[in-house]
């Protein structure tokens, strides 16, 4: 590639499934080892320099042009509301957002008090609760959000849930799904314009790849 750019791919999770679809997609060199702690890796053969940043970082770096693409989920996405392109889903690391309960308590639209609600995802779960003309009081956590019905902290939970093992665990229920979740390519909006055949290069070899093997796509609904 004639130029350079900068992606941002989440840490955690998704990193290894990303970097593999980047080499499946041509971009041989994307590897790294586990016990690698650098933040910034060059990839001088493909043009490419990667950022390791927390997922919820992601849309910050490409929105402010720190980064050029990134990759991160759509959960993330939902709660930022971030002003950039989500050119493609990748499929990856595919789950949903619930509102979760105790088992066997009170349906919502029986409750008649303000619901306290557990979650890290404040902005989608008032907008949800909202359309629904239930008032609720948030209490944002950052982790282990299960934990807040168990000690009556919260009467229900909002959380991306993969299998619902830890639901099960904790004796809690899905109530209803907000929205579904995967990894999506997001570009930032001048990068687009400015450096528009190379970031089209990357797009058109992640589309293509994904085209060749069926990989699970987010469900449409929150998309």
């Amino acid at each position: 590639m004639s130029e350079g750019i900068t992606i941002a791919l989440s840490k955690g999770k998704l990193l290894e499934p990303t970097l593999t679809l980047f080499r499946q997609a041509g971009y041989s060199a994307y590897h790294v080892d586990e016990d690698d702690r650098r933040l910034i890796v060059e990839y001088p053969d493909h043009g490419h320099r990667v950022l390791i940043v927390r997922p919820s970082d992601v849309p910050v770096y490409v929105e402010y042009g720190a980064a050029d693409l990134g990759v991160v989920g759509k959960d993330v996405l939902l709660e930022q509301s971030p002003d950039v392109y989500e050119p493609v889903d990748l499929g990856l690391g595919a789950c949903k957002l619930v509102v979760a309960k105790p088992n066997g308590q009170t349906p919502v639209h029986r409750l008649s008090s303000k619901l306290r609600v557990a979650t890290k995802y404040p902005n989608i779960t008032e907008q949800f609760f909202n359309q629904q003309g239930l008032p609720v009081e948030l209490i944002k956590l950052y982790g282990s959000i299960e934990l807040a019905p168990l000690v009556g902290l919260a009467d229900r939970i909002v959380d991306l849930v993969e299998t619902g093992k830890t639901l099960k665990a904790n004796n809690l229920v899905e109530e209803e799904i907000i929205a579904w979740s995967s990894a999506r390519l997001i570009v930032n909006r001048a990068s687009m314009k400015m450096k528009h055949a190379t970031v089209t290069e990357v797009i058109t070899r992640i589309k293509k790849q994904l085209s060749k093997v069926k990989v699970p796509q987010g469900k449409r609904r929150g998309a």
